[in-house]
């Protein structure tokens, strides 16, 4: 299975676990706080720093990492300043301070801060580990001017006598020997906890490390030296029985002692590199620590392994008087079959694979013909030794006409066996013969003729039948049953990939999703929960589950108090998940419906892309559904950084047993402290942002300032604007009545002969005040009294047909009769058309400097609208002609002024643009 013989190696975060690994072996405490956050709160504490402190982890999270709620009256300034200029800048450092418990009592303590740093060599976090030296430092007198704590005065005292009797014992204990002494607690705390980048880990993903001397079992020098080891082991497995059943001495043959001598060398270098070599967990994961290895080897295949190396050949190279003893030194290289061991380890890398499963069980049905064979040649030497001339080894000497003789030997005062076939064809015939036996009845050309032969010959048909059946009656079955869990992992794993393939989904996300199915199945082994806990009656499953479970209800304090049946109800309702590097748990504005326990693993809580809280194992996170009964959102993500195990319970199956269990709940309410509360959206302010705005509001101080001075063209329009408002506020003269007054400085309208009536005469005409360049474009003031009226009311006329539709040409008017009456210039419609001009001079000054272009196209336009119209020529024809002289003359002044208006509108966007371009 790959999942079991890989492991898991998918990159993950084990920042968290190095530290925590690192700190327990000291005893020292530690805090983890986020560097991008104003005020870096504090994401995650260790076990140590909250039993030295006296605050729970809750009441520690999210407060800042300067400590400023341990401060006292006694600590130093210099100390704090020292902490505020490591963070601020993000240094390094390492000091004393004097801090105070939560029952106030003080604390000296060693404090290191070492920024960390992600694969971005960006600074995320802060870790800033502590030690405490209270024993090391001098004990505050109760005299002190500054005051101190009465009770801790009293225990300095006793502390100071006991050492000044030490002192006077031993007066080798002097104050720099004591200095020395912190000096060097200091120096290894430093070495211990070092805050270079090569030591410190960094808060990232990746691949799991091993010790240099540490060989992965996957590797591909170690798969090369598996297939080595594999291929002697069948060499060791073919040649020591036949050297056993021949009496073959290797010492005769000095190409096999080599051979021999060589693979006893492989061996021993792989009990060497077994010492060296990682290999997966009960859980999956890959272990490469060097005593864990050790200690594993040791207890599983080392003493097997090095009884195989002996070096037997080197016993049975000498001559032995006594032939038991040289058989005894023979027989023991058959211990050195014991290397069919590291077959067997290894026989589940390729029990996924049907073609390799199939060659190795091919091997062992010829190995086990080979054996048999060296036995039945045993036999039959035995047999001819005793002299039964009927023996198949004595039928086979005859057949290749070399046949035995006896001669007398000295050295085993007997008849000694000479001559005969030579070994080539003794071994090929018993291995003929076996052969035949195992996969068929024979064909009796070898036959088996004594009672020893005939009574293995029955042996080895019983052995035989089985191997036949077994292995070429039912080899499809076999590898079935053998990879069966095999089958349905690699089945899940096609149904996976074809899933990808046929949606494209990416590349990173596909990979993600197959390290999750391989890492699943490394925990679960294929095994279904829930069908296997469905096959227990219901008070045995509920026994499993609370089994299952054990490590919550033991670890946190609000279930010390629930009853058997209180947590076995709970534990049926706790459901148990495995996360993958990089999977969210929670998204932000998703409902939190589930309250979740940390078994293993770290998980981070992501808000406003910011690191927020770090947890690991024993944390709790979700929300309090026993304090509001309102279903939450969460604020945040929770996102894994390791393979992590988690425990979790619905909301409204907690709320079930809540219910039913009154006592327990008010305990678990009290008891139960959430170390991240997913609902409460923390508000915070990121470095970035505060650097930001500094870095704004400096630059805001160096531009230069634009305001408009007070001679400026467009406070000008406006000022004049204003005051012709005023002007056209005030009271005018009285309305015009049906016969109107005639112009100043002309003689009175005659009688009106119809009527007989006598106009009024005509009251004087105000002097006209002076006016200036605007006044003579925005107003008639300035004309004669004689023309003023038709003027303005020509004017007036002129200025507001662009606003009338254009009418067809007037027929030619009449000849005015003589001395016609002027026509009346009313005062409402002239100032509206003043109010327009005004409107659009303002207009076109408000517009910004990229707006230039307009404002002269609106300049142009009000030149363009204001040349008379056709209706407007009619209406001027129709004026007497001092009138229409009169209005072509205001004409004309109007639209040099409007000319005039356009050049400084020029002139002055220059000067803006100017202004601006020199500002940026």
């Amino acid at each position: 299975m790959p999942g079991g013989r890989r492991g898991l190696v998918a990159p993950q975060n084990t920042f968290l676990e190095n530290i925590i690994r690192r700190s327990s072996s000291q005893h020292s405490s530690f805090l983890l706080a986020n560097a991008q956050i104003v005020d870096y709160p504090i994401v995650y504490c260790n076990e140590t720093f909250c039993k030295m402190s006296g605050y729970n982890r809750a009441e520690v999270m999210q407060k800042s990492c300067r400590c400023t709620w341990m401060y006292g009256e006694l600590t130093e300034k210099d100390a704090v300043e020292r902490v505020d200029r490591s963070l601020d800048h993000h240094l390094a450092d390492q000091f004393e301070i004097l801090l105070y418990k939560k029952n106030r009592t003080p604390l000296w303590l060693l404090v290191h801060v070492a920024p960390i740093r992600n694969e971005r060599e960006l600074v995320v976090l802060f870790l800033l580990t502590f030690r405490d030296i209270t024993a090391l430092k001098q004990p505050i007198d109760a005299d002190d001017p500054k005051g101190g704590l009465s009770k801790f005065a009293k225990l300095a005292r006793s502390v100071t006598r006991s050492r000044s009797v030490l002192v006077s014992a031993l007066p080798a204990l002097k104050e720099p020997q004591r200095a020395s002494h912190l000096a060097h607690v200091s120096t290894n705390a430093h070495h211990v906890m070092s805050l270079s980048g090569d030591v410190l880990p960094q808060y990232r993903q990746e691949a799991p490390k091993t010790p240099p001397h540490i060989l992965l079992h996957y590797c591909a020098f170690k798969a090369i030296w598996d297939w080595i080891i594999l291929c002697l082991t069948f060499y060791t497995a073919i040649m020591v029985p036949y050297n056993v059943a021949f009496k073959n001495k290797t010492s005769e043959d000095v190409s096999l002692l080599v051979i021999d001598s060589i693979v006893d060398v492989v061996f021993f270098i792989d009990i060497v590199l077994n010492f060296h070599t990682t290999f997966v967990g009960p859980g999956g994961e890959v272990v490469s620590d060097p005593k864990v290895i050790r200690k594993n080897y040791f207890k599983s295949w080392f003493l097997i392994d090095l009884l195989s190396c002996l070096p037997y050949d080197v016993f049975n190279a000498f001559d032995h008087d006594e032939d038991g003893i040289g058989s005894l030194f023979s027989a023991l290289k058959v211990v050195r079959l014991l290397r069919l061991g590291r077959v067997v380890r290894k026989l589940d890398r390729y029990l996924e694979y049907g073609a390799a499963m199939l060659i190795l069980l091919l091997c062992f049905y010829m190995l086990v013909a080979h054996w048999l064979a060296c036995v039945w040649y045993s036999i039959g030497r035995s047999d001819a030794d005793s002299g039964l001339q009927y023996s198949w080894l004595w039928k086979l000497a005859n057949v290749t006409q070399s046949p035995y003789s006896y001669v007398w030997s000295n050295e085993s005062d007997g008849p000694e066996l000479v001559n005969g076939p030579s070994r080539k064809t003794m071994y090929v015939t018993a291995l003929y013969f076996t052969m035949t036996c195992m996969t068929s009845v024979g064909f009796g050309n070898v036959a088996a003729e004594t009672d020893n032969e005939k009574i293995f010959t029955i042996c080895m048909m019983i052995v035989a039948a089985l191997l036949y059946a077994t292995i070429f009656g039912h080899v499809t079955t076999i590898i079935q049953q053998m990879t069966s869990a095999t089958a349905k992992y690699h089945d899940m794993l096609n149904n996976v990939r074809e899933f990808m393939k046929l949606h494209e989904v990416p590349k990173a996300l596909s990979e993600r999703v197959m390290d999750y199915v391989v890492s699943t199945w490394a925990m679960t082994k294929g095994l279904d929960t829930d069908k296997v806990l469905n096959y227990c009656p219901k008070d045995m499953k509920a026994d499993i589950c609370v089994h299952l479970n054990r490590k919550v209800f033991n670890e946190h304090p609000a279930f010390r108090l629930a009853s058997d049946g209180c947590l076995r109800a709970l534990a049926m309702h706790f459901q148990m998940s495995h996360s993958a590097p990089g999977d969210l748990l929670y998204h932000t504005g998703e409902s939190i419906d589930s309250l979740c326990f940390i078994v293993t693993g770290s998980l981070e809580v992501i808000q406003d892309d910011e690191v927020v809280a770090i947890l690991g194992k024993g944390d709790v996170f979700g929300d309090s559904f026993w304090k509001d009964s309102a279903v939450g959102q969460s604020a945040a993500n929770v996102r894994a950084l390791t393979y992590c195990d988690l425990h979790t319970i619905k909301r409204d199956r907690l709320l079930e047993v809540l219910d039913f269990y009154q006592a327990f709940a008010n305990s678990f309410a009290r008891n139960l402290t959430l170390t991240y509360n997913l609902r409460h959206r923390l508000i915070f302010r990121k470095v970035a942002d505060v650097r930001r705005e500094r870095e704004l509001m400096e630059r805001r101080k160096r531009e230069p300032q634009l305001e408009q001075a007070q001679d400026h063209l467009v406070r000008k329009i406006f000022s004049r604007f204003r005051r012709e408002r005023s002007v056209a506020a005030a009271p005018g003269p009285a309305p015009a009545r049906p016969s109107p007054a005639p112009a100043a400085g002309t003689a009175a309208a005659p009688a009106d002969p119809e009527r007989g009536a006598t106009p009024p005469t005509a009251a004087p005409a105000p002097a006209p005040a002076a006016r200036g360049k605007w006044g003579r474009l925005l107003a008639t003031a300035s004309l004669d009294a004689g023309a003023a009226e038709p003027a303005r009311g020509a004017f007036t006329r002129s200025l507001s047909a662009r606003d009338r539709p254009v009418a067809a040409p007037a027929e030619p008017a009449p000849a005015p009769a003589p001395n016609p009456a002027p026509l009346p210039t009313p005062a409402a419609p002239a100032t509206l058309s003043l109010k327009a001009t005004f409107a659009k001079a303002r207009s076109a000054s408000a517009l910004s400097v990229t707006g230039a272009s307009a404002r002269q196209d609106t300049i142009e336009e009000e030149l363009d609208e204001r040349r008379p119209s056709v209706s407007a020529l009619a209406t001027h024809a129709a004026l007497p002609s001092h009138a229409s002289h009169a209005a072509h003359a205001a004409h004309a002044s109007h639209d040099a002024a409007l000319a005039e208006l356009r050049r400084d509108v020029r002139n002055e966007v220059q000067r803006l643009q100017q202004k601006v371009r020199i500002a940026s």
